[in-house]
């Protein structure tokens, strides 16, 4: 079909228009779901107890380790009324991911030479959950998942109120190049204030599971946040995959074994019903 030239310009300013609707309808949408579901994201803050040491080598400082004491805030995903909140595990447990890239580097040293042993071990001393109200609730880590990055915390005692939460149930697959949106609670410099963003999707594996690579750019998503669909779908939780190299390499196969994902809503389910439930007696 052959177009006249006078309705070319208008055709071309039609399609230009259409593109700040379309990006105003995403914003629009996205604020919905932000004001929806914002109060499901909380802060977890945790002590965490941290010794590093380097073995193997005679005289090196720090061989016997050195223990320190900090104060961490994480973001968390309540997804059950009760406080059960998801986070990821790499980011209340770094010393597995420290220790997988450490192994990235291979063995140092030939024969007869002592090799670098480079040790990390860390502990969680104190839990609180941080409300969205500014509540806070001593909690406990109730679950583990190393090979999902999943770890899930739980009030010690029965929230006087049911928690706003999220519905796993409530979930939904995307592909290449759709738009998610994601909310965050920032850090105590920002007064714990809650971020949106909105995300594209770079790539689906599907092999040896499902999970999803958001794109690699700087933004206000972190590890242990919801993503949703621009309708309101929970897609999933974004947490950290790493993988040994196998072969040492250095710095560039470390960057090549680990990559933030988004690890879908069903596998967050399946493992958060074997968390276990809070304890008779508690109020």
């Amino acid at each position: 079909m052959k177009l006249h030239r006078p309705l070319l310009p208008l055709i071309a300013a039609g399609c230009v228009a259409a593109f700040p609707c379309a990006a105003q309808d995403l914003a629009a949408k996205g604020r919905e779901l932000f004001k929806k579901h914002q109060a499901s994201v909380v802060t977890v803050q945790l002590v965490v107890k941290t010794k590093m040491g380097v073995a193997g080598i005679t005289g090196l400082p720090g061989g016997g380790g050195d223990a320190r004491e900090s104060k961490e805030e994480v973001t968390g995903t309540v997804i059950d009324p009760s406080g059960l909140t998801v986070v990821a595990l790499s980011s209340t447990d770094p010393a597995g991911l420290f220790q997988g890239m450490m192994s990235s580097f291979g063995e140092l040293g030939g024969d007869g030479e002592e090799n670098v042993q480079f040790k990390m071990e860390t502990e969680v001393a104190d839990v609180k959950l941080l409300g969205h109200d500014g509540t806070e609730m001593p909690a406990e880590i109730v679950l583990r998942d190393k090979d999902l990055d999943l770890a899930f915390v739980r009030p010690k005692t029965k929230p006087a109120a049911p928690m706003p939460a999220l519905d796993l149930s409530n979930s939904a697959k995307v592909d290449v190049l759709d738009e998610v949106i994601a909310i965050n609670r920032l850090g105590k410099v920002a007064g714990r204030t809650h971020a949106a963003a909105v995300e594209r999707i770079n790539a689906v594996v599907k092999k040896p599971r499902l999970f999803y690579v958001p794109g690699s750019g700087a933004t206000m998503t972190g590890l242990g946040c919801p993503a949703f669909t621009p309708d309101g779908k929970l897609v999933g939780v974004v947490v950290m995959r790493s993988i040994k190299s196998g072969g040492g390499g250095g710095m560039f196969s470390m960057q090549g074994g680990i990559t933030a994902i988004i690890l879908p809503a069903d596998d967050v389910k399946k493992i958060a019903a074997q968390a276990p439930a809070v304890k008779e007696g508690t109020k």
